[in-house]
């Protein structure tokens, strides 16, 4: 095959696959605490010019290869919701939540209470104090989160706050590596973590998804055209050669 249709054929891979990428920012761009991801490509330089003619950097062809992805990890905008139970980091840490069995980690703050009491995501997992989970008495009213994480209350008929634990921010020294796993929730992977003290909770709101609507979709236009004029680049080159092997073949013996 000319070296022309694998160049063309290797940028059609990388940009089915950054597609894929933009399309699962567009159809999280309205997920609380999403955080988007963009794809990295490289050249990659293969020698496969055989003639002699082709000296030094000549003989190499360049290729485009799909290197891989990085996560935007930047703040996303804050949405009021007046809701008590709906908290927002201000800073670069995560929740820490008991999820699969074991611990795991979220940008999403917008919880609710179990049937027991406990402080659970909205897909139910518990969210994890510095002591485990926290858990409300059902005469526990007027709710607050200071910006530290600790989590007060009014106790039936008393005057006084009541500890009910402080929410457990984590941070890690590079967020980079934790893998998603789907449903706003990452694994630690190879990041080493440590509690967080710089970042601060917002209660009544929601960190909304950082993506970029806008760009997004400019970014999906963009990658359908150039996949389309690589498509009719392949079909001319396809057409050319067919054209030649005609030709000669129509050369009299």
């Amino acid at each position: 095959m000319q070296n022309a249709l694998l160049i063309g054929l290797s940028r059609q891979m990388t940009l089915e696959r950054q597609m894929d990428v933009i399309a699962n920012n567009v159809a999280n761009a309205n997920t609380n605490g999403f955080k988007a991801d963009h794809s990295l490509f490289e050249e990659y330089l293969n020698s496969n010019a055989r003639e002699d003619n082709f000296i030094g950097r000549d003989r190499q062809v360049s290729y485009v290869q799909d290197r891989g992805t990085f996560r935007d990890i930047g703040q996303g905008p804050m949405e009021p919701t007046n809701n008590p139970l709906d908290i927002a980091i201000n800073g670069g840490a995560y929740f820490a939540v008991q999820a699969n069995g074991g611990e795991l980690y979220t940008r999403d703050g917008k919880f609710s209470l179990n049937s027991t009491g406990q402080l659970v995501t909205a897909d139910g997992n518990l969210v994890l104090g510095n002591a485990g989970p926290i858990t409300f008495q059902p005469t526990d009213h007027d709710i607050n989160v200071a910006p530290d994480g600790t989590v007060t209350v009014l106790e039936g008929t008393a005057k006084t706050d009541s500890i009910r634990g402080k929410i457990r921010m984590v941070s890690f020294d590079d967020p980079a590596k934790l893998t998603k796993l789907g449903a706003n929730l990452y694994a630690a992977g190879s990041a080493n973590q440590q509690a967080d003290t710089k970042s601060t909770l917002q209660q009544g709101y929601i960190e909304k998804s950082n993506v970029n609507a806008v760009g997004e979709m400019t970014r999906m236009v963009e990658v359908m055209r150039s996949y389309t004029a690589i498509a009719n680049l392949l079909q001319q080159q396809s057409d050319l050669h067919k054209s030649a092997i005609d030709k000669l073949a129509d050369v009299p013996a």
